[in-house]
């Protein structure tokens, strides 16, 4: 069993352990799926994601839990080409990948848009605080990763999300 299933598993079991959980959960890229800055990149370029990110992704959806991107990169093209390179750009519901000097909240209107799920029953992923904090005023259960996705932020944002959906 590689490690992006052994991963999963274990996100499984995590998820498992919570009644209430998020209809959507949402990720930035740079820093928070990947570990670079898309934009001093290429096309050409051949992507990665942190150690535990695909497992944690499919463990999601393997649960019936819908995934979606908000990212403010000024490369719009490259993030998109390295989603496509890393065979994951089908799993989300929505990619919502432009530059924005809005901290996400624009995103997450259009993300909202788009599926029709309320902000309340979002789980989202940062690793920019001025985020996180714009994106909670909204609603939304948000948490500041600094070694990006992996299943220590998965455990923390289900548990922060069932602490919120409980009052």
């Amino acid at each position: 069993m590689g490690d992006s299933e052994k991963t999963k598993n274990e996100a499984l079991q995590i998820i498992g352990q919570h009644r209430d959980l998020p209809r959507l959960v949402v990720f930035d890229l740079d820093y928070t799926l990947w570990p670079f800055y898309c934009e001093f990149g290429d096309e050409e370029e051949e992507p990665y994601l942190y150690g535990e990110a695909l497992g944690v992704l499919h463990g999601l959806k393997e649960k019936g839990i819908d995934v979606a991107v908000a990212s403010r990169t000024p490369t719009p093209e490259i993030a998109t080409a390295f989603l496509h390179k890393l065979g994951i750009h089908s799993m989300f519901v929505a990619q919502e990948i432009y530059p924005s000097w809005t901290h996400k909240t624009e995103h997450f209107q259009k993300i909202h848009r788009k599926t029709g799920i309320p902000f309340t029953s979002m789980l989202f992923f940062d690793d920019e605080d001025r985020n996180i904090q714009a994106v909670s005023k909204m609603g939304v259960t948000s948490i500041l990763v600094e070694n990006g996705v992996n299943l220590g932020a998965l455990r923390q944002g289900l548990a922060e999300f069932s602490q919120k959906s409980a009052h």
